[in-house]
């Protein structure tokens, strides 16, 4: 492989776009320019499955439907629990917060998920390469920073970072801390791509992830109007992740979950949302309306949990459906040992065939749907908070 020029990362650029960059709460780490962009990759298309591929190689795989890890950078993932796979958690078999959660549920409002929604589109792409990706990293970075801000939930100990990555574009993780280490996380990716000329062609990702970015975010909101989550009460602590550079094979949410396994960070739970919000298809076909749940590369138990969820918090059914081999950021967190589940807008076969395009647009949206995987989101999210995992 030839290595072409060392990146220099813009740190200036994504602090300068936040409003205080020098406010305390918002951490803002030193990006170094210390990984080389190289002409090949090292994909992994199955387990043990792979190979050398160019960048362009990548994005006509991915225009074939074709999943996989970009493992160039991040060889070790999953290094540590390899031998042993992922942990055995057990979950609770039924929700246990009900009379808690159903007021907050009604607490949820569409027009915040818009509103973020139509800003978020607005950056000409999110492409984690480009400065846009860049920018609108950095405006979700303040939107979190205002939500704990507003909650008064930062001077009870939650915080949100940046996680920089050497692409440019950072991830995001909030934290609102627990009784324990042990940990809660709720995931969405931010960045968007236009498959066809990914550096030049918009990219508005309304649904692929923009839905899901403004789905948790609201999510967040909501779950701070909880005083005991606010004050630390909860059995584990919770975190809200928005990972970068999901398009280019899961490589922000790869380069998080190689530092928690180094770490020895002890995640008992993490779930995905990616695409919440089309639905037309599914009504075209004549099916219900519901919420599609991952069966395939998740872990059985968090899955089945996530079902009652459903059942109890949503007024819409759910649908069991697979989507393949690294199909979101979830399986990064897998690879790692961590028990990660992932649900989606539809039967996956129901879901927007716009993504990747110019076409990918608020308009074809339903924030009505999207209201239902928020309920799911804070759902899951207080009940695993208070649940007392062994």
């Amino acid at each position: 492989m030839k290595s072409s020029i060392l990146l220099s990362l813009c740190a200036a650029a994504l602090a300068g776009a936040v409003t205080h960059p020098k406010d305390p709460q918002i951490i803002l780490q030193e990006q170094q320019p210390t990984i080389i962009e190289l002409d090949e990759y090292l994909i992994e298309l199955s387990p043990g499955e792979t190979r050398y591929v160019t960048e362009e190689q990548k994005w006509e795989l991915r225009r074939k439907g074709i999943n996989f890890f970009d493992i160039t950078h991040t060889p070790e993932l999953g290094a540590l629990n390899r031998k042993v796979g992922i942990q055995s958690v057990t979950f609770p078999s039924k929700t246990a917060h009900n009379k808690t959660v159903a007021p907050m549920l009604k607490k949820l409002e569409k027009k915040n998920m818009r509103k973020h929604l139509e800003k978020f589109t607005s950056f000409h792409t999110r492409y984690y390469k480009s400065q846009y990706g860049v920018q609108s990293s950095a405006w979700l970075l303040g939107q979190v920073n205002s939500t704990l801000q507003e909650a008064g939930a930062i001077e009870k100990g939650a915080s949100v970072k940046a996680f920089p990555h050497p692409w440019g574009q950072s991830s995001i993780i909030a934290t609102i801390p627990g009784k324990s280490n042990k940990t809660v996380v709720i995931g969405a990716h931010q960045d968007s791509i236009n498959l066809f000329l990914p550096s030049l062609l918009a990219a508005p990702g309304a649904d692929d992830d923009g839905s899901g970015t403004v789905t948790i975010l609201e999510a967040l909101r909501v779950l701070l109007t909880s005083d005991d989550i606010i004050k630390g009460e909860g059995e584990n602590t919770v975190e809200f992740h928005w990972y970068s550079a999901e398009e280019g094979g899961l490589l922000g949410s790869q380069a998080i979950f190689q530092s928690y396994e180094k770490e020895g960070r002890d995640v008992k739970a993490m779930l995905q949302q990616d695409m919440t919000g089309y639905v037309q298809k599914t009504i075209d076909a004549g099916e219900p309306e519901s919420v599609g749940v991952i069966t395939d590369y998740v872990d059985p138990g968090l899955t089945e949990f996530i079902k009652e969820v459903i059942t109890e918090y949503c007024d819409i059914p759910y649908i069991l459906t697979k989507c393949g081999y690294a199909c979101s950021d979830h399986a990064s967190a897998s690879k790692a040992g961590y028990p990660s589940a992932f649900v989606i807008e539809s039967d996956f076969k129901y879901s927007d065939n716009k993504i990747h395009t110019t076409e990918d647009k608020i308009e074809y949206l339903s924030f009505d749907h999207m209201l239902q995987h928020a309920k799911l989101t804070l759902g899951l999210a207080y009940e695993l908070a208070f649940a007392k995992f062994k």
